[in-house]
């Protein structure tokens, strides 16, 4: 009995320790695991930094969407963006009458590849500093990377900096971002 109690740890350890290294490769966010073997949705739920997002998406019905096979590369504000817009427009976006509105914002956060910081980065190189890239939303953001950090410049002019890259999902990747991108309307 000892010898299959101490096999048994033995296995529990190392079962412990795989699932450790799983998840160790993807950075937490929003004090949640990230796992690589999840979509995006299924990750972002579980985020306290994204609940904002999460509740737009539903309310945009652009669950199914991001749970599909993609890839996809979702640049993701956190609930402190949102709080930056004017006061109001959360709620305003929120309501059923605006839907199209709020599609509109969020699929301009989504990239219609995978696209890794590193990729990013060479795209920027290889572009003299600053690749645009269309959204799956049809806008045109304006991608950077300088020493090591990654920017995301919308039709308007702001600037989302990347707070925590290359989250990889079974759908793609995202990056965290602190400001919400706007389309030109």
């Amino acid at each position: 009995m000892r010898k299959f109690a101490t096999l048994l740890l033995a296995g529990t350890v190392a079962v412990s320790a795989l699932a450790t290294a799983a998840y160790a490769q993807n950075p937490m966010v929003g004090g949640a695991a990230m796992y690589a073997t999840r979509n995006i949705v299924e990750n972002a739920v579980n985020s306290k930094d994204h609940t904002t997002l999460v509740a737009a998406v539903k309310a945009g019905g652009l669950v199914d969407t991001l749970q599909s096979a993609g890839p996809f590369t979702v640049f993701a504000p956190t609930n402190e963006a949102f709080a930056a817009l004017p006061a109001g427009t959360v709620d305003t976006l929120l309501k059923p009458e605006n839907k199209d509105k709020l599609v509109k914002i969020l699929t301009c956060h989504v990239i219609g590849a995978k696209a890794m910081a590193a990729d990013v980065t060479k795209m920027a190189m290889d572009d003299g500093g600053a690749h645009k890239v269309k959204t799956v939303g049809g806008c045109e953001l304006t991608l950077k990377a300088d020493g090591g950090k990654v920017t995301a410049t919308d039709e308007n002019g702001n600037v989302a900096n990347v707070t925590v890259a290359d989250v990889e999902q079974s759908n793609g990747v995202i990056h965290v971002i602190d400001k919400v991108l706007l389309p030109k309307m």
